[in-house]
């Protein structure tokens, strides 16, 4: 038996299969559609069917809006664990993206307060959808191999910005209405049929960054399979991992594209959908291990932040 539990909020976009190999534990964010309030996750249906038809909600022009997990949420989620006396690891969104992690880290500190025994660690993953759940994976892995809490904290430090992502999107009107772009930036890329490409930058906290604009579908794909070219590395394990708003024939032939590049193996989903309502229908993400995403600059910075919260822990 395992002596802490890992949790992951919804937008960890973990597969059904991952979950229930690695027993991470989901913490689902709300939707609402035209005035009902659903879940993003829910473990008793499959999240194909759930995605399917948020994809088609939004497709058909349904008002949409997604909302946070709160403090309470996280109390009530973790609660069963501590009373159980099992230790805690919550991985969230990237704090840039989401007031996810600040609910969280506000639950944990009143759950310390109530269970002063007990650890719970609040981990920002740098990422989204699979990026970030990818990194919990990899945490329950370890957890199965004997891998203490501590040990997978000290290794997620130090390798979640080596988790590149790349994203593009099919309509920039989704952006637009999440305020990502400006209405004359949507209204000019619909013209020109400009596809954005995004990728997860090496800031802390990390944010979803353009980092390219191309002309045409086949090309914004092209850049995708560029991205992993030119930053994929195989030093921690050569998985690709894709999430789609709802484009499984793309996804699947994409996946054979990195297959034939030595992708030893290729995971697919649908993409998450707290995120998914900001990018909308017909987006492309590709998630793997690969080069570090930060600056020289930034990996100091990101050096001195740990020393200096390493030491106000010893305090």
């Amino acid at each position: 038996m395992y002596n802490f539990d890992i949790f992951a909020d919804s937008a960890a976009n973990l597969t059904d299969g991952m979950v229930a190999e690695s027993g991470v534990k989901i913490i689902p964010f709300h939707y609402i559609v035209n005035g009902e309030e659903k879940l993003c996750y829910n473990a008793d249906r499959p999240f194909e069917e759930v995605a399917k038809e948020f994809y088609t909600e939004l497709a058909s022009g349904a008002d949409i809006k997604t909302s946070l997990v709160c403090e309470q949420q996280f109390i009530e989620a973790l609660t069963p664990s501590l009373e159980a006396g099992r230790d805690v690891l919550l991985v969230t969104i990237t704090e840039a993206l989401s007031g996810t992690f600040a609910q969280a880290t506000k639950a944990a500190e009143t759950l310390k307060t109530m269970y002063p025994d007990r650890n719970v660690v609040v981990f920002d993953s740098a990422n989204a959808s699979l990026g970030e759940g990818y990194l919990a994976y990899k945490a329950a892995k370890m957890r199965a191999d004997g891998a203490s809490l501590e040990e997978c904290v000290k290794w997620l430090e130090e390798n979640k910005y080596l988790l590149n992502a790349a994203v593009t999107v099919d309509e920039l009107k989704y952006l637009k209405k999440s305020g990502r772009v400006s209405t004359i930036a949507a209204v000019a890329g619909a013209i020109l049929n400009i596809k954005p490409m995004l990728k997860a930058d090496g800031a802390s906290p990390a944010m979803l960054t353009v980092y390219a604009k191309e002309r045409g579908r086949r090309k914004s794909i092209d850049a995708l399979i560029k991205a992993y070219t030119e930053h994929a590395t195989k030093e921690i394990d050569d998985t690709v991992l894709i999430t789609h708003g709802n484009c499984k024939e793309e996804a699947l032939a994409l996946a054979e594209e990195f297959k034939n590049l030595g992708a030893s193996e290729v995971i697919i989903e649908y993409y998450d959908l707290c995120t998914g309502a900001h990018v909308g229908p017909g987006t492309l993400a590709v998630f793997f291990f690969g080069k570090d995403r930060r600056t020289p600059q930034e990996v100091a910075e990101h050096k001195k932040r740990l020393l200096f919260l390493r030491k106000k822990q010893t305090q």
